[in-house]
């Protein structure tokens, strides 16, 4: 499971990390909204995902099933800002799912992308090149459209997933970042990440006394085979989630990742009008999904060819945007 950052992946390396990251990504939406329905204690939740992630690699490390190395205090400590921007990314969007349809969630988190490229350019990648920059605008746009047309106006739910936008578009740079300068795998990234959160978590539902009613509702709800199976599935999906996020991260990029997030939206907002109900569809919808996949689409083919370009693969035979586009300096220039 250990898995080493190869800064010359090939593309198809790439596009397995992103695709395995937006399935997993979707999944996850759903599963936490099934068991926030049943369970809404979104911290006690956090908290067993981080203690089951750290388990399960500190097992996977003593059976050999990773290679990921003990915590270094010294690295441990230069990883802090990262566990702390996790976290409030996470506590903040499960707080925001809590009381927020799907499909206005996802609109809300598909802001991200947008964050992500200013906050790269303003701590000094540099300018992304002019079709990536085109494809990321137009996807925000095609985001504002299909909201005009979702969303029922709550002011604390608008709130906490915009909140969540900051926190998620400074831990992705940060993941980049770190994968790049300290040469942690995904696997390692993860433990640092659960080792530090423990921690500062247990110490938060201890003083919101959180873990009492938690630990009551949980010992209640434990009856319902149904209800096991789906946390079960939240404390694991908590793990592959996050080592795909981390993996698409630091083999591609901070914002395709963030793409990534925008195109895997498009089908878990479909499947949110299908599944969930009470939410009218308008025509607004329609229009901005379109734009927002000619969007990710658009971003996924500059992207590709960009890599094909630094892996020396590119002919005569491939589109002019290959030919157009020469690998950048600035943000995107790891893909």
């Amino acid at each position: 499971m250990a898995v080493s950052i190869d800064p010359e992946a090939s593309p198809v390396f790439g596009l397995v990390a992103a695709v395995s990251y937006g399935l997993a990504s979707m999944a996850m939406v759903f599963i936490n909204k099934a068991v926030l329905m049943e369970y809404p204690y979104s911290m006690t939740l956090l908290t067993l995902q981080q203690l089951v992630t750290g388990l399960l690699i500190k097992f996977g490390r003593v059976f050999g099933f990773t290679k990921a190395r003990e915590v270094d205090l010294v690295t441990a400590k230069k990883l802090l800002p990262l566990s702390l921007f996790y976290n409030a990314n996470v506590a903040f969007a499960l707080a925001s799912l809590k009381g927020v349809n799907i499909p206005m969630y996802i609109a809300l988190k598909r802001l991200t992308p947008l964050a992500v490229l200013i906050a790269g350019y303003f701590y000094g990648k540099g300018k992304p090149t002019m079709q990536v920059s085109l494809s990321v605008i137009l996807t925000a746009v095609g985001v504002i459209i299909a909201a005009l047309g979702d969303f029922s106006f709550d002011v604390l739910g608008y709130s906490l997933a915009l909140t969540s936008v900051f926190f998620q578009t400074a831990y992705l740079i940060l993941v980049e970042r770190s994968a790049a300068e300290d040469g942690l795998s995904s696997v390692e990234l993860m433990f640092y990440n659960s080792f530090l959160s423990l921690p500062f978590l247990v110490f938060l539902i201890i003083m919101t006394g959180e873990i009492s009613l938690a630990t009551s509702l949980l010992l209640e709800k434990s009856k319902s085979i149904t209800f096991l199976v789906v946390l079960i599935l939240s404390l694991v999906m908590g793990i592959v989630l996050n080592f795909t996020m981390f993996l698409c991260t630091a083999v591609n990029s901070a914002l395709t990742t963030t793409i990534v997030g925008v195109l895997k939206g498009v089908g878990s907002t479909t499947l949110g009008f299908i599944l969930l109900g009470g939410v009218e569809v308008h025509a607004l919808n329609v229009t901005g999904l379109v734009i927002n996949t000619m969007g990710g689409i658009w971003y996924s083919l500059a992207k590709y060819w960009q890599k094909k370009n630094k892996s020396g693969q590119v002919t005569a035979a491939q589109p002019l945007l290959a030919r157009w586009n020469p690998p950048p300096k600035g943000i995107d220039a790891k893909i």
